[in-house]
């Protein structure tokens, strides 16, 4: 009774918001063996309350839903190349663990402490991308980079802190090269956002730009807050490329023959496995996913440890790059995105994007807000590339390759919120204590690393208590 009460209220809701054409009702018998039994039709216009909530449910059951190959699942003629790419030869196995695709659903990996969230070292991603050209369909872990499975909660609320940052960057570019041209002369100009500094760039005034002192972000100016490298643009192209690695299903976005000349590029009988609509729901449910929360502890001892590890954790100066929250100014969160790049679906391509009104959201409005009505996410990160491991300390700089040409020890601040749910710890999720993994800071993080390994034994248990109370809260 319950489910069929909830397919009642869905399918009122999905009517309402208009999120439903003509031909995306269920054909499938509930005990079809096919995960997609029913059809999303691409979505536009302000999607708020009630309508975003149902078409987030829609995502969540795609992030749910077990792929088989009634859906597509599998790639017997593409690889998990980000650029559709054929294979050298036929896959000797339908499923693997490094070149994939290694799952049947999202949740697989994305599951602790529930669906959206993170997963152990049994769910480590193997990645790869970077050799487009290369034969994936190999064993060898000399070809990939083994990463733990991060959490996706408050995703939406970091990709718009990434687009905001974006543009105030690329506003310093424009301003540097006036001034350069109205001054006939180099100008020198400092990169900041959000009261991060991204380093320096010089103007000529010529038009042309140097960037060598840049630091922590792409040539290009935008900010990629996802992936522990920072080399995801969006959650479009992060669901993209991960339904492809992971699960051998195809974006017709990027799979399709608007890019590739062929329906059915991978060569297993089924033509366009996602649609746009439902790509747009899988992005809806990550955006809309809440953001984790500070808990405070029933334990009274742990309480007051925690107040005390939270100065400790600004006294040794972690927060110069686990930022305790950065200003957002709005919640309106378009898909597709602004910088989305080709291969993804761009705003261009579409009449007109989706904007779905995170602000109408319940959780939403317990955000706190600063002084000039921004909401303040308090994410504990950056959104910035460090080197993180050095000779010295190593741990954390241990990967084999590295990945879309940043270098093998520098990732992107990892966000703390929701850490007390996300162990194991370190970028393959194999530190087992956060105690550990604050030592093994290295490089930029050294100094940090060092004042916590030299702190009394009751302040770095302090910290600890404090950093304990980080929950996914979900």
């Amino acid at each position: 009774m319950m489910t069929a009460r909830r397919d009642i209220l869905l399918m009122a809701a999905f009517a309402t918001a208009g999120l439903w054409g003509t031909g995306a009702r269920a054909e499938e018998p509930a005990w079809s063996e096919k995960a997609i039994k029913e059809r999303i039709e691409p979505v536009s216009g302000r999607i708020a309350g009630e309508g975003l909530e149902a078409l987030a449910m829609k995502g969540r059951d795609l992030f749910e839903a077990r792929f088989t190959v009634l859906d597509g699942a599998g790639r017997p003629n593409a690889t998990q190349a980000i650029v559709p790419t054929a294979p050298r030869r036929p896959a000797e196995f339908a499923f693997q663990r490094l070149a994939g695709p290694d799952a049947n659903a999202c949740s697989s990996c994305h599951n602790e402490p529930v669906a959206g969230g993170a997963g152990g070292f049994i769910a480590n991603a193997f990645v790869s991308e970077g050799f487009e050209s290369a034969n994936f369909d190999t064993l060898d872990a000399q070809f990939s980079n083994e990463r733990g499975t991060t959490h996706l909660f408050g995703a939406g609320l970091v990709e718009l802190l990434a687009r905001e940052m974006s543009a105030d960057l690329a506003a310093g570019r424009r301003e540097a090269l006036r001034q350069a041209r109205d001054r006939h002369e180099p100008v020198r100009f400092a990169l900041s956002s959000k009261g991060v500094d991204f380093g320096r760039i010089t103007a000529f005034p010529d038009g042309s730009v140097d960037l060598s002192e840049l630091a922590g972000v792409d040539d290009d100016l935008v900010v990629r807050p996802f992936s522990q490298k920072g080399v995801m643009t969006s959650l479009r192209q992060f669901t993209v490329n991960a339904m492809n690695q992971h699960h051998g299903m195809e974006a017709d976005e990027r799979w399709g023959a608007r890019w590739t000349g062929a329906v059915d590029f991978d060569g297993d009988g089924h033509g366009d496995e996602l649609g746009a609509g439902e790509i747009s729901a899988l992005v809806a449910f990550q955006a809309t996913l809440p953001p984790p929360v500070i808990e405070a502890p029933e334990d009274e001892g742990w309480a007051e440890a925690a107040a005390r590890g939270r100065d400790v954790f600004a006294e040794i100066g972690c927060d110069s790059c686990h930022r305790p929250a950065l200003p957002l100014k709005s919640l309106s969160f378009e898909d597709p995105g602004p910088v989305d790049m080709a291969g993804t679906l761009r705003a261009g391509d579409v009449e007109a994007p989706a904007s779905y009104d995170l602000a109408s959201l319940e959780w939403a409005r317990r955000l706190p807000r600063n002084d000039e009505g921004e909401v303040m996410v308090p994410l504990f990160g950056d959104l910035k590339r460090h080197r993180i491991a050095d000779s010295r300390t190593p741990l954390l700089g241990n990967e084999t390759l590295a990945q879309r040409f940043v270098e093998r020890d520098v990732f992107m601040t990892a966000e703390l919120w929701g850490l007390a749910d996300t162990a194991p710890y370190g970028h393959r999720g194999d530190i087992t204590t956060l105690d550990e993994v604050i030592r093994a800071h290295g490089a930029e993080g050294e100094k940090a690393g060092r004042a916590y390994a030299a702190l009394p034994d009751a302040d770095r248990s302090a910290l600890i208590a404090w950093l304990k109370t980080l929950k996914v809260g979900e």
